[in-house]
């Protein structure tokens, strides 16, 4: 009983060991990025303020950056290419007016003329340095983030892939996927203006059915290639082969239950491809895949699925079954002339390769400027 004692006593001091390096880890991480961040913003508004210092020719600012790389390159060898310093330059001209702008004596109230240099050789790892330089230059990924967000154009859709990378801990690959597979378009493409306006300010939030839905679902990490037959069960097992990489295309709070759930009604056997549920929403999601166009009858094959899971699984604490049908091809109209209103059933398409982004681009726009035309711009100028 004593060892067991120790051994228990032992075990929680090193997980406390541990706690203390994965803290000390993150935070030399974050410490790391701000300062790469920092300095390439600084290089870069120190670089376009001496060209437009009465000397923006284009011949004056070329001759520049390639005398500056030269220069810093064989003072620290390498880090400071001239596609480093264009980056800069881009990186500062893209966030310099969403970054308040102060200068180096406005960085330390107790010494006005200490200089950004100083301020980061005397002070960075002070709590007070740390939360100083964070409000000053509220940078929240690290340098290759950037580089994917500063080429962004759209700034609606560059401040909503800022938000989602920060709040979901988004690797640089990932952020790399989750912009080539057009995320932004394609949430957008589901919901109505006001929506569109909520996904540059807030980033995606889940807090009706609608929310969870994108137009389309893109599947291309399946490995199932878009010109060679497979049937529904391939689909699924692909799916489920990437779970982890599925959830991260669902989004938000979505947690995996069960495939291929067999129930029992009225002496009738019946499965369902597959289950999930969604702890923000506090309910089911049912998922039903359709390897070709949508019918009436899987419609109604889903509304049978939520009714039981409504009537004889859910409690009376969690929120109406949500049905998705994943399919290949769909009607609106057969969709809508067949579900009820309210019917908490939705289908929408899928892909399993990555989507055109000019395509959905102008799909996009086209559907904000048919909106504007149907329900007037409602003082929401701005999207593009």
């Amino acid at each position: 009983m004593e060892d067991m004692t120790k051994n228990q006593k032992s075990h929680e001091f090193f997980i406390n060991i541990a706690q203390v390096i994965e803290q000390a880890r993150r935070f030399v991480g974050r410490t790391a990025d701000l300062t790469m961040c920092i300095t390439y913003f600084e290089i870069g508004r120190m670089i376009v303020e001496e060209e437009q210092g009465g000397k923006a020719r284009a011949e004056y600012g070329k001759g520049l950056m390639n005398e500056l790389a030269k220069f810093l390159t064989e003072k620290f060898a390498r880090g400071f290419s001239l596609s480093t310093l264009k980056n800069a330059k881009q990186f500062y001209n893209v966030y310099a007016s969403s970054i308040r702008q102060t200068s180096s004596a406005e960085l330390n109230n107790e010494s006005k003329s200490q200089t950004l240099i100083s301020f980061f050789e005397s002070q960075l790892f002070t709590k007070k340095s740390q939360a100083m330089l964070s409000q000053l230059y509220p940078f929240t990924l690290s340098w290759s983030h950037y580089l994917i967000l500063m080429r962004i154009k759209n700034d609606d859709e560059r401040r909503f892939y800022e938000i989602e990378a920060t709040r979901g801990q988004w690797t640089y690959r990932f952020l790399q996927r989750q912009y080539g597979s057009s995320l932004y378009e394609r949430l957008a493409l589901s919901r109505d203006k006001d929506g569109v306006m909520r996904l540059a300010q807030e980033g995606q939030t889940i807090e009706k059915p609608e929310d969870m839905l994108k137009n389309p679902f893109v599947l291309e990490f399946a490995g199932l290639a878009e010109d060679e037959s497979y049937s529904e069960t391939q689909l699924e097992k692909a799916l489920l082969g990437k779970l982890s990489k599925f959830l991260l295309e669902l989004g938000t709070g979505f947690l995996y239950e069960a495939r291929q759930k067999r129930f029992t009604y009225d002496e009738e056997h019946f499965r369902l491809d597959l289950i999930f549920y969604n702890r923000l929403l506090a309910c089911y999601v049912l998922f039903d895949l359709k390897i070709g166009k949508l019918k009436h009858q899987d419609l109604g094959q889903m509304q049978m699925y939520v009714n039981y899971f409504d009537r004889y699984i859910k409690t009376e604490r969690e929120n109406p079954t949500v049905g998705i049908l994943l399919c290949k091809e769909k009607s609106d109209s057969i969709v809508e002339l067949t579900l009820p209103e309210n019917a908490n059933i939705y289908a929408t398409e899928y892909s399993l390769y990555l989507p055109d982004k000019a395509l959905l681009q102008r799909k996009l726009a086209e559907w904000i400027e048919e909106f504007e035309e149907t329900h007037g711009t409602g003082g929401q100028d701005g999207i593009t």
